[in-house]
């Protein structure tokens, strides 16, 4: 289903300028036939589809780095992830310095919430520089939003993939998983059913979302699940996936994701300026002490509470209570 074109150099990343070669993610063709077979009144929704999939194009850019991109930043920023890193970097240098295409193996993040996982996917695009779909498993019931829901049902639309693929500029876009291991599904909807087919590079190439009900390319989405426990998810879908176990930093590299976080909240604002370059050791050593999730929240109202008191530097009283602890709401007598 692929065509290949002159590569040219898209948005730039991270130091290096990706380039690209143009790739269809479906036949304009098929979809046309399904437009001309669609009666005149009925399934506006779809009909609607099929129009801006022609209107588009099948084309989209299939991206990679134009050299080994720097990746030290990102084992400073993250120190709990080399492992998932160094794989990464293993499978950059397969397709550095030739035209095959970029190939990254789907990869599952255990680790427990707050570990930084869905930043690490977020990081992992952006170091791509190509695009980023997002399906948290943890608030659906269904097996339709990966894969579509058929037109046939009232409020049917496409799946994620679909859409991803079919509205934005990319033909490997890095997908996420989030929290797959607490997918639900309702009677006969598996919610993780359509993976079988996304994770396998064949079957990926003629995907079929159940509303559109047309093949679409799918082989060079990049995927990224996360997990807090594999005992949930099939066994399948784990041989279909890199795991790695991700563990909560240790003292010296929370530190050093704290301070640098610090650093980017007051370098990334303009009242930054206001602030010391560095945090004391006793406020560092509290803010360590969090989850990475936890980390820019509490960087947050820490320099906002110094701020209402007329601080340039935060103290450890700006910190937050440890979450679960929730102040007083009200009078006091």
């Amino acid at each position: 289903m692929s065509s290949t074109t002159e590569l040219v150099p898209v948005h730039k990343s991270q130091g290096h300028i990706p380039i690209a070669q143009m790739r269809a993610v479906f036949r304009p063709h098929e979809v046309a036939g399904r437009l001309d077979k669609l009666p005149p009144k009925d399934h506006e929704s779809l009909r609607s589809t099929y129009e801006r999939m022609l209107e588009k194009g099948p084309e989209r850019f299939q991206v990679k780095p134009s050299g080994l991109p720097a990746m030290a930043h990102l084992y400073d920023e993250l120190p709990n992830f080399h492992d998932v890193l160094d794989d990464l970097r293993r499978q950059l240098a397969l397709c550095h310095d030739s035209r095959d295409a970029l190939e990254i193996t789907p990869m599952l993040l255990l680790g427990p919430p707050g570990v930084g996982k869905t930043h690490f996917a977020r990081e992992v695009a952006q170091l791509l520089g190509t695009g980023l779909g997002f399906i948290s498993m943890s608030s659906l019931t269904a097996g339709w939003v990966l894969s579509g829901a058929s037109s046939q049902w009232k409020g049917a639309r496409p799946g994620k993939v679909f859409e991803t693929l079919v509205d934005g500029q990319y033909a490997n876009p890095v997908m996420v998983v989030d929290e797959i291991d607490k997918a639900r599904g309702e009677h006969a909807y598996d919610p993780l059913g359509a993976l079988y087919s996304l994770l396998e590079h064949d079957t990926a190439q003629a995907f079929t979302d159940e509303f559109a009900e047309v093949a679409i390319d799918a082989s060079q989405v990049i995927w990224v699940a996360t997990a807090n426990d594999e005992r949930s998810i099939p066994e399948p879908i784990l041989n279909r996936m890199n795991v790695f176990e991700v563990q909560m930093p240790d003292r010296e590299a929370a530190r050093t994701i704290a301070k640098r976080l610090y650093a980017s909240i007051r370098g990334a604002h303009d009242w930054g300026r206001r602030f010391a370059p560095e945090p004391s050791d006793e406020v560092l050593d509290r803010v360590g002490g969090l989850a990475p999730r936890e980390m820019r929240r509490a960087w947050m109202t820490a320099f906002g509470n110094a701020r209402l008191a007329g601080r340039d530097e935060v103290q450890a009283g700006d910190l937050p209570e440890p979450h679960g602890k929730r102040a007083p709401i009200g009078f006091t007598h």
